[in-house]
């Protein structure tokens, strides 16, 4: 797993307790969830869109659009959360409720269009590092058939890229885990004792 993923993780289960606190033992009906309202670029601690030059803002926007950021934002996303569902699932308690919890919180993310939030978000970090010639002239790579195929088989690549990522990863922490207890019989007893404690509870 990588850290961006595990990042994400965290802050969409960081919600389950948030929620469960607004509920009382009284209360019967379902309480909406804890979800903050959707703010502007300038309340969400980002740069006001109003303060970057509109030709710059369109120029941003129609970056994006040739590049294929919202398709790719969306691919990105259900991946994502295709790959969350067990580690959520798993970090509720059982019960006949969780697979309706989890199917609920999916389809609230999916509905919130968070990947136009994100190109929302997006416009002022690219105003702060490209300039509008920049922006323009990326325009003009992404019209030209080289750059109309990147775009389209970026999808691809950045999932096979975070696959192959994500396995390596877990190749090199399942070695140098070994290595670590190899090279420390106390740690690796202490593993092993716990593991057997755990078993027997």
């Amino acid at each position: 797993m990588n850290v961006r993923f595990a990042i994400v993780c965290a802050l969409l289960l960081s919600a389950i307790p948030l929620s469960a606190q607004n509920t009382t033992p009284d209360q019967t009906s379902t309480v909406p969830p804890a979800t903050p309202p959707v703010t502007s670029a300038s309340e969400s601690g980002t740069s006001d869109l109003s303060k970057i030059d509109p030709a710059k803002v369109a120029n941003i926007r129609t970056l994006q659009e040739v590049r294929g950021d919202k398709r790719n934002a969306v691919q990105v996303m259900d991946t994502m959360l295709s790959s969350m569902r067990p580690l959520l699932s798993k970090s509720l308690p059982p019960g006949e409720y969780r697979d309706k919890l989890v199917d609920l919180f999916m389809q609230k993310v999916r509905t919130g269009d968070l990947a136009q939030q994100i190109l929302d978000e997006a416009v002022p970090i690219y105003d702060k590092y490209l300039s509008d010639d920049d922006v323009k002239g990326l325009i003009a790579f992404y019209q030209t058939p080289i750059g109309r195929k990147l775009a389209s088989v970026t999808p691809a690549m950045t999932a096979e890229l975070q696959r192959a990522g994500e396995k390596k990863g877990e190749e090199v922490g399942r070695q140098a885990m070994l290595q670590v207890l190899a090279e420390n019989p106390d740690l690796a007893k202490a593993l092993q004792d716990a593991a057997n404690a755990a078993k027997q509870q």
